[in-house]
């Protein structure tokens, strides 16, 4: 595949990708599904399910280990002298394709502005989860100093 592949304005392709593994499923295989048509034929490079080790580090001695295994789903496909990637959690094979046909249709330059959009509005609603779910974690810790 070539080097020569588009990018979108203020995204790198790890914030890209990053975002779009944590992408609603439905709304990410949704907004997939049409993008398909504007693409070249597509060859389907890998397209399945496997296991990735979680680190962890222990902040108290320093050391990395492995908390376990994760079930996970990747695609990877090709067009036009680009390839798309995508990997999520879960067995969903159509949402790993799903996200791997964004992100090749960013590669070859197609959609820019809806796949901006789609962006966009996946990382807002993701960062408003994350805020969710900081405060929950707040409202539970415990001042040691007051024991």
């Amino acid at each position: 595949m070539t080097d020569m592949a588009q990018g979108l304005p203020g995204w790198t392709h790890e914030a890209q990708l990053s975002v779009l593994a944590r992408a609603d499923d439905m709304a990410l295989k949704a907004f997939a599904e049409p993008l398909i048509a504007d693409l070249p034929d597509i060859e389907v490079i890998e397209n399945r399910t496997g296991l990735v080790m979680l680190p962890m580090r222990d902040t108290a001695q320093g050391t990395h280990f492995h908390l376990g295994e994760v079930l996970v789903s990747e695609a990877r496909i090709g067009a036009g002298g680009q390839e798309g990637y995508g990997m999520r959690r879960g067995r969903d094979l159509e949402a790993a394709m799903a996200m791997a046909i964004v992100d090749l249709a960013v590669a070859l330059g197609h959609a820019q502005g809806e796949c901006l959009s789609f962006l966009e509005a996946s990382s807002n609603a993701q960062k408003t989860t994350d805020t969710e779910t900081l405060r929950r974690v707040e409202a539970t810790r415990v001042d040691m100093e007051t024991f």
